[in-house]
């Protein structure tokens, strides 16, 4: 398996997890939506690396590698690449209280409908960048 076999089956893997967070939005499970658009942020990032031959590391907020090694991606892509990084560090920061909380943080009380539009609608934006990402290789 090479590199962008990987990142393909990354990209592929996120836009079904895309299926995933549209029907938890529905559910109105909120929270869940939070969490799991930054997973597949995160998938998305790192397959993206993976794409330009950088083996990611084993944290979830990768979007600081992406603006350091912008000049590596396509030319496509490389105007997304701060805003992509911005909406990883902003997931990442509400990872673990999205599933967790903590005794003054209840999930379903921190994150409502509005923190899950948005979630969604950044995943959204990152599964689009892959379609042009790939198309930039083939």
């Amino acid at each position: 398996m090479t590199a962008d076999e990987l990142a393909r089956g990354y990209f592929i893997r996120a836009r079904k997890r895309l299926v995933a967070l549209r029907a938890l939005m529905q559910e109105e499970a909120y929270p869940d939506v939070v969490r799991e658009a930054q997973e597949l942020v995160e998938l998305v990032l790192k397959g993206m690396l993976r794409w330009v031959g950088i083996d990611p590391p084993k944290w979830h907020d990768v979007g600081p590698i992406l603006v350091d090694q912008e000049s590596r991606f396509p030319e496509v892509v490389r105007s997304e690449i701060p805003v992509l990084a911005e909406i990883s560090l902003r997931l990442r920061r509400d990872r673990e209280t999205a599933f967790y909380g903590d005794i003054d943080l209840i999930p379903d009380r921190v994150f409502g409908r509005e923190a899950a539009a948005r979630a969604l609608c950044d995943a959204e934006r990152v599964v689009e960048a892959t379609m042009h990402f790939t198309e930039s290789k083939e």
